[in-house]
């Protein structure tokens, strides 16, 4: 039904009355039921777009396209007489012209089919009660009411409700997010269950969907390499055959014959082989939650064979976790420790405060409240609990407090952070930065799809990163390094012949995101900074996207070289030769030249469903 709606939109109008004027007319002029100006006339209305489009590209961007083929063709088979080849040739050209034009807005307005859309109205909560507002009548600051089974107008924190809420159409997750007071949520998601009062924080533009949808249509413009060699080809072929077709004439002096050749000579399809293909993969690439800022870069991640990760926060979680719990002082058990050590925390604001007491409370822990809490810099805390004095830190705490610590294996890629009571160390508790769920899938599936080299980047010690790299199975690792010292590995990598992409938080490692080949950003949603500063956003942090970025781009790459080889070199070369041979003439010609334009439109716009 889209398609229909596509192809038969009052953007094509014309077009179709131009194709029905030249058939009807060219049918009537073959029964001898109209006279012969009746079918120029005809022939005239039908062929101004095209050289009104051929003057256009001809003087204003020096192009030369179909356009101009048709207009010389259609003038030669008037000049020959063979009027009626020359009306029903324009015909069907327009059908395959129709066709070109439909295919493009049917891949662009797929864009928006498949990450959806905002609507224009919301219900807005105001003095007690509620009215409905036009979207760009809101102001930042306003609640707004959402129910189960609407879209979420605006981007937004939630003050009050609780809700299910599918955020597929921004990061093409396909679970549904719990929302509770306090939590972000963002235009064009949709409610599936509950209801929220939002407040309003981001308005039109500045909205994450806008962002998304204006980044993609930006994209359109962004031309791959190898577009741009079909259009020095096609600038290169123009002139040899304008020379093939004279020379076919003087030795003929067949006009059908130099109808036909011009038709099947035209450049269309070398034109239309990659922009198709590009706002496809873009289009079902952004369906998947993957942002791809244009065909050049589509183009260069498939070619990639070095992958560079950043450490903290792409490869790893960037937030310290509780790995295990060792007691030291058998009169207590693992679970009076963590309570202990998180009872502590409780009043701490230390980032591996925040790991123990999440630990403790995925484990359902009940804290006690610590009396005469203090904090000792660059050490730890202390305070009494139940009559106990509790100290939790360092080492360097437990030496400043006579206490020893060195039986306990550290291997350095942990810290450890120790629990003494009563003036004696009874445990400990060791945190790291923990491995992205699937990121060890996400490495072996990159090393299967053509990634020759892995590399992981940290500034984190030696010990620490080669324990990482270890656990994902990355053979290759640099410790200790710089945001500078990124930045010239990867120009190593790429001056030894590499071509490279950075994978990083799109923060920290914008300058190597940048430097790289292709610069891929996790976790977008939300963030400006991680938007702007690389070529691939993925709007979730999930690494696995990754390797769907590189097989979209793969796909469509050979999607490209597919529409080149047979839409264009197969179907052309077979139809010159056919002409040549005199087995085809013009209106057949014509017939067959619809073949390639429809082969391209189907073999790219297939992207937007198959599966990859």
């Amino acid at each position: 039904m889209n398609l229909f709606k596509t192809f038969f939109s009052r953007k094509f109008l014309w077009e179709i009355v131009r194709i029905l004027i030249v058939g009807i007319t060219s049918l009537l002029f073959y029964l001898q039921i109209i006279p012969l100006y009746a079918l120029l006339f005809a022939m005239l209305f039908g062929i101004y777009s095209l050289v009104k489009t051929a003057a256009i590209d001809l003087i204003k961007e020096r192009k030369i396209g179909t356009e101009l083929f048709i207009t010389i063709a259609a003038v030669v088979s008037v000049l020959g007489e063979e009027y009626l080849a020359g009306s029903v040739v324009l015909m069907i050209i327009l059908i395959a012209e129709y066709i070109a034009s439909a295919s493009g807005e049917k891949a662009r307005a797929s864009i928006k089919e498949l990450i959806g859309s905002i609507p224009t109205t919301a219900v807005v909560k105001k003095n007690g009660g509620e009215s409905i507002i036009e979207i760009n009548e809101l102001k930042i600051g306003y609640i707004i009411l959402v129910k189960a089974g609407e879209k979420i107008p605006v981007d937004g924190v939630v003050l009050n409700g609780n809700a299910s809420v599918n955020q597929a159409p921004i990061t093409g997750e396909s679970v549904p997010q719990e929302k509770v007071k306090g939590a972000v949520v963002f235009a064009g998601t949709i409610l599936e269950t509950g209801a929220l009062d939002i407040e309003m924080t981001k308005m039109g533009k500045d909205t994450v969907f806008s962002r998304i949808i204006s980044l993609v249509e930006e994209a359109e413009s962004q031309q791959a390499p190898i577009e741009k060699y079909t259009d020095k080809v096609a600038a290169w072929l123009i002139p040899i055959v304008f020379l093939f077709v004279a020379g076919a004439y003087f030795f003929t002096r067949d006009v059908k014959l130099v109808i036909a050749l011009l038709i099947f000579t035209s450049p269309a399809e070398l034109g239309l082989a990659t922009p198709l293909v590009t706002i496809a993969a873009i289009a079902r690439a952004a369906k998947e939650g993957i942002l791809i800022k244009g065909g050049l870069f589509l183009e260069e991640l498939a070619k990639v064979d070095v992958i560079v990760f950043d450490k903290t926060g792409t490869l790893t979680k960037g937030s310290p976790t509780v790995n295990k719990v060792v007691v030291i002082d058998d009169y207590f058990t693992e679970s009076q420790i963590l309570q202990l050590a998180a009872s502590l925390d409780s009043r701490s604001s230390h980032p591996l405060a925040k790991a123990i007491l999440d630990y403790a409370s995925a484990l359902k822990i009940s804290l006690s409240n610590p009396e005469d809490f203090r904090v000792i810099k660059g050490r730890g805390v202390a305070a009494t609990i139940d009559g106990m004095n509790i100290l939790l830190g360092n080492e360097l705490l437990m030496n400043d407090n006579n206490l020893k610590v060195s039986n306990l294996n550290n291997d350095h890629s942990e810290t450890i952070v120790y629990l003494a009571i009563n003036n004696k160390v009874a445990g400990a508790l060791y945190i790291s930065d923990a491995i992205r769920n699937g990121a060890i899938e996400t490495i072996n599936d990159l090393r299967k799809n053509g990634i020759s080299r892995i590399i992981m980047l940290t500034g984190d010690n030696n010990e620490t990163a080669e324990k990482v790299s270890e656990q994902l199975g990355i053979r290759e690792f640099k410790a200790n390094l710089l945001p500078e010292d990124k930045i010239l590995f990867i120009k190593e990598l790429q001056n030894s012949g590499e071509r490279v992409a950075m994978v990083g938080d799109g923060i920290n490692d914008s300058p190597a995101l940048v430097q790289a080949n292709i610069g891929i950003s996790m976790g977008g949603i939300g963030t400006q900074a991680a938007m702007e500063a690389a070529d691939i956003v993925l709007m979730q942090d999930r690494l696995e996207k990754i390797n769907l970025a590189k097989l979209i781009s793969q796909r469509a790459f050979r999607t490209i070289k597919e529409n080149i080889f047979v839409g264009v070199g197969v179907v052309h070369i077979t139809g010159i030769t056919l002409v040549l041979l005199k087995i085809i003439g013009p209106v057949e010609a014509a017939a067959i030249h619809l073949l390639p334009d429809t082969l391209v439109f189907i073999n790219s716009i297939k992207l937007l469903k198959i599966k990859i």
